[in-house]
């Protein structure tokens, strides 16, 4: 298990691009810079999608790709704060700074190792288990891209916005 430090939340590509896990040559590294261009979504969709684009490296995302991305974030501004270690339900899903990430693998994570594929699970406070995300190798370069990610779906929603809270 790594917990990855953030000392902010990128809002541009350039200023992803300028974080010391830019070089995405370390597999958890990449995993937090997911959460972290996902973050950005409800305030700027389209800086986002830039930087997933970046983090999914010659494999762009695609019309389906960013409506998917929509569909899921609609009324779920708080979604991707579920990944920053201290948030909860009870604190409308409030990180502490420095933000933090917590990734992990488990015994499947390298089933497809061998053919370059590696699968990470981000800890998520709204879920009561960590969220999978898969990456890709780049032999050439060593690098790491996001391939596939299932960091969009359900979490519990803050207290604040329960009413049977």
């Amino acid at each position: 298990m790594s917990e990855i430090t953030l000392n902010n939340l990128p809002k541009t590509l350039d200023e992803l691009k300028a974080m010391p896990q830019a070089a995405l040559t370390v597999p958890e590294e990449v995993a937090a810079l997911t959460v972290a261009a996902l973050a950005l979504y409800p305030e700027n969709p389209a800086e986002t999608e830039k930087m997933l684009d970046f983090l999914r490296g010659p494999r762009p995302l695609n019309g389906i790709d960013k409506q998917f991305i929509r569909d899921r974030f609609r009324g779920k501004e708080y979604l991707m704060r579920s990944y920053l270690v201290g948030s909860t339900p009870e604190n409308n899903y409030t990180p502490v700074q420095p933000y933090r990430v917590t990734v992990s693998e488990n015994n499947y994570s390298r089933t497809q190792f061998v053919d370059g594929y590696l699968t990470l699970y981000v800890a998520c406070s709204g879920a009561d288990s960590p969220r999978p995300l898969k990456l890709r190798n780049k032999p050439s370069t060593g690098q790491w891209f996001l391939w596939e990610q299932q960091l969009l779906t359900g979490i519990r929603i803050p207290q604040v916005a329960d009413p049977w809270a």
